[in-house]
């Protein structure tokens, strides 16, 4: 038989009052003794339920503006002493001193406190000191204590008085336990990252709300997201989002970030790489130059556009079966069309600033490392070759360059006329790459005479060019670098080519 602890004194003293006036009523029928402080004892006072306040138990006013308040041997001793050991039993009857066992408390705001711009003095104080060390004291006693950390331990503390009376088992009460070491860890995490630069010497990550998967990668993996995603976006329609569903709309945000500012833009991504990505002047013209360039990876993958979601686009999207839809908002019938497809998930982006520090697991560790937010413009590139770029073919330099940093490793860019090509990804060597884009290009009747290349990383050799010229491209984008570059930049001239450098890799593994 399960034995069960009486509940006969308890300590509340919590920054939010929601949900408190149920908790103190079952208490107050269960005959249990309450102690509390500040505004918590006013409000149980108002409720006409006795309350004794702390400083009556301690004989030491607060002092410190409320700095201190339950820092006493009085509170703590009540707290910790362990029922079955004699000499702590000898310690609270030399010192008068009585158990307390339930403690309610909660932390003051500092994680919103930091997010809504207050000042550091403000922040600073929102740093709680005698709340986490009541919920440190009282998990640590949980053979004996109750601690209720934060008001999403309410409903489950009224079941048991419920079902119970003022009683709890070693279980039920390791159960609180376990909660109040994350609410203390995940308090500390967020002191830690504001006192921290990112320079820290330290990784510390803590992240409360989380969303189960189906499954990870594969059916036979589990996998849970940890993140507020409803900050990111509003889900429209559509299943829930899988592991692999939420990687690729990574990679389609991220994607989609370099044209936020461009003209209309619409992006199809396949296993985190476009297969498709085109501007135009209206964004159904760029819907269909992007799905020009490879209408058969295109199936089951992920839209996305930097631009309202009108009818004639919808009615174009609605013909291909794609898993996910992203867009910053929707024409209504537009949106009345697209969800008659039952299982495609629709999503409005919010304007959310993304992480600028990536995590990743690797052999017994992490790797971490800033995101790669360099993005070159005109005023970025050197000119290597004899002939200069023209304007145009300088417009789709960049424009490949961009896709080029968003695409795996070793990877090569063809683009035109703001129109992505054809791309080769995830080669082990970059004339495998070339060649993928150039052979995914001509199979579906692009001419590349006129078209821009982009490589994420230097050319060791020049045979690279030599390919590209012998298939009518004639401008190239690079970071340059090698010790070898003379070759290329010579095959170039003698071949009126043109050729410019970044200075800046993109690998992306």
């Amino acid at each position: 038989m399960t034995v069960q602890k009486p509940i006969q004194r308890a300590l509340i003293s919590v920054f939010f009052k929601d949900g408190l006036a149920p908790i103190v009523e079952k208490l107050h029928a269960n005959n249990v003794e309450i102690l509390s402080t500040g505004g918590t004892l006013a409000f149980i006072s108002d409720m006409g339920i006795p309350v004794t306040a702390v400083e009556d138990v301690t004989a030491f006013p607060e002092i410190l503006g409320g700095r201190v308040k339950t820092l006493h041997p009085a509170i703590f001793g009540g707290i910790l002493n362990r029922r079955d050991f004699a000499p702590d039993q000898a310690h609270m009857q030399a010192h008068g001193l009585a158990s307390i066992d339930l403690v309610i408390v909660d932390l003051y705001p500092f994680e919103q406190t930091v997010a809504s711009g207050a000042t550091h003095e403000d922040i600073i104080e929102k740093i709680d000191i005698g709340g986490i060390s009541l919920i440190r004291a009282a998990a640590k006693n949980y053979n004996d204590v109750v601690i209720i950390p934060s008001v999403k331990q309410y409903a489950q503390l009224a079941e048991i008085l419920d079902a119970q009376g003022a009683q709890t088992t070693l279980e039920q009460r390791h159960t609180f336990a376990a909660e109040a070491f994350h609410v203390s860890s995940h308090y500390d995490t967020m002191i830690h990252q504001y006192f921290m630069s990112q320079e820290s010497a330290y990784l510390k990550i803590s992240e409360e709300k989380q969303s189960p998967l189906r499954y990870g990668e594969n059916p036979h993996q589990k996998g849970v997201f940890f993140g507020d995603l409803d900050a990111l976006f509003t889900k429209l329609h559509g299943k829930e989002l899988s592991y692999n569903n939420l990687l690729d709309v990574d990679a389609a945000v991220r994607l989609m970030q370099e044209f936020k500012t461009d003209g209309p833009t619409f992006a199809i991504l396949k296993h985190n790489n476009a297969c498709g990505l085109a501007t135009r002047p209206t964004l159904k013209e760029a819907y269909e130059a992007a799905l020009e360039a490879d209408p058969v990876s295109a199936f089951g993958g992920i839209l996305i556009a930097n631009d309202e979601i009108d009818m004639a686009t919808a009615a174009l999207v609605n013909e291909l079966f794609c898993e996910v839809l992203i867009a910053p908002s929707y024409k209504e019938d537009a949106l009345e069309l697209l969800q008659s497809k039952k299982n495609r998930i629709i999503l409005i982006q919010h304007d959310v600033a993304l992480p600028q520090t990536l995590v990743r697991s690797a052999l017994n560790g992490y790797l971490v490392q800033d995101a790669d937010l360099a993005t070159e413009s005109a005023e970025n590139l050197e000119v290597k070759t004899k002939l200069a770029p023209s304007a145009q073919e300088v417009e789709d330099l960049l424009f490949a360059n961009k896709l080029v940093k968003h695409t795996k490793s070793n990877t090569i860019i063809l683009a035109k006329n703001g129109q992505l090509l054809a791309s080769g990804t995830g080669q082990t060597s970059r004339v495998d790459a070339l060649k993928q884009a150039i052979h995914k290009a001509k199979s579906f009747g692009f001419d590349l005479n006129g078209a821009a290349m982009a490589s994420d990383a230097f050319f060791p050799f020049p045979d690279c060019v030599e390919i590209a010229h012998l298939e009518g491209i004639n401008a190239v984008i690079q970071p340059g670098g090698s010790v070898k570059d003379e070759l290329s930049i010579t095959y170039c001239d003698e071949n009126q080519m043109k050729m410019v450098f970044t200075g800046v890799r993109h690998f992306k593994h």
